[in-house]
């Protein structure tokens, strides 16, 4: 099956993002959302983005302009399935309105269409079970910003067809993208656990007076952080030594979290309404231009660096 035509339900933060990519990588894309606001919003933020790509040299302003014209917007969800060989869904985190969606798309689009999901937790089996095609749908899970890191984990259910899953890792590889299959539905996939695991350790550190939360960032930065571009943890491991890596695990597995409940930390900031720089104010305080900073710093530091 040739795709061609995709569909990307959910103009917000990633949605806006891997619509871009797709278009830039010659796909016809059709992005929807309930509000023209939030799509004139995408758009506003895919040209911003795509200026970025043409001030580092990674498009001229025509592949840009081109790109741009490949991305149709519509409210309706008629519209923007219609003919649509992928559909990928990026509305909220949640597993009620994803299943919803889910039953909506599988009773509007084609019977040969994939169903996937930008999903950063839940399993595809549990979109899976609100369809009639068990065997087209699975998982592809984005980073954000998508149009500068490559990673997108690929997670099919136990009943996904292998062919759709070559299909989808084909059309990844193809754009430049660096996929990978996971080989087990697993709640957070395989990046995700390893954030919460490395957050809810960094969260501990601060609940127990041992750091501040700034200083827990710049250790991270200036450490091993600084290591991770070049090597994964086990590349990191081999090469210290695992004789070494065995001694320090005994001595420090016993006194890290090992909490199954969110961090009081971060309960009180949800529960003021503090979502960190949407809202001015997370686990430190964000100024817009502090943001902006931040943003273009990581954006220029993603830029510099190739899919390893």
């Amino acid at each position: 099956m040739e795709i061609r035509r995709i569909a990307v339900i959910g103009a917000g933060l990633m949605g806006h993002g891997i619509a871009q990519e797709l278009a830039c990588a010659g796909f016809d894309v059709r992005l929807n959302d309930l509000e023209e606001q939030i799509l004139e919003r995408a758009l506003t933020n895919i040209r911003r983005n795509l200026g970025t790509l043409v001030a580092a040299g990674r498009f001229a302003p025509v592949e840009a302009e081109t790109a741009l014209a490949s991305i149709a917007v519509t409210t309706s969800l008629d519209e923007a399935v219609r003919d649509a060989d992928l559909v990928i869904e990026a509305v909220a985190e949640n597993l009620e309105l994803k299943q919803r969606l889910f039953q909506a798309l599988d009773e509007r689009c084609r019977a040969d269409t994939i169903l996937a999901s930008n999903t950063s937790s839940y399993v595809p089996s549990a979109l899976a079970t609100a369809t009639s095609r068990p065997e087209r749908v699975l998982v592809t899970h984005y980073f954000n910003p998508p149009y500068l890191v490559p990673l997108v984990e690929i997670v099919p259910t136990p009943k996904t067809d292998p062919q759709v899953v070559d299909n989808v890792y084909a059309l990844f590889a193809g754009m430049g993208k660096r996929p990978v299959i996971v080989r087990k539905e697993a709640v957070g996939f395989i990046a995700n656990r390893m954030q919460i695991a490395l957050l809810r350790e960094a969260l501990h550190i601060v609940e127990q007076g041992i750091a501040a939360f700034e200083d827990v960032d710049t250790v991270v930065r200036n450490s091993f952080g600084r290591r991770l571009p070049v090597a994964g943890p086990f590349e990191i491991a081999d090469l210290a030594g695992l004789d070494i890596y065995a001694a320090a695990a005994q001595a420090i597995l016993p006194d890290l979290a090992a909490e199954a409940t969110r961090s009081p930390l971060l309960e009180e900031r949800i529960a003021r309404g503090d979502f960190g720089i949407k809202t001015g104010r997370g686990f430190r305080d964000w100024t817009p231009k502090e943001a902006e900073h931040l943003r273009r710093r990581m954006a220029e530091e993603l830029l510099q660096r190739p899919p390893s």
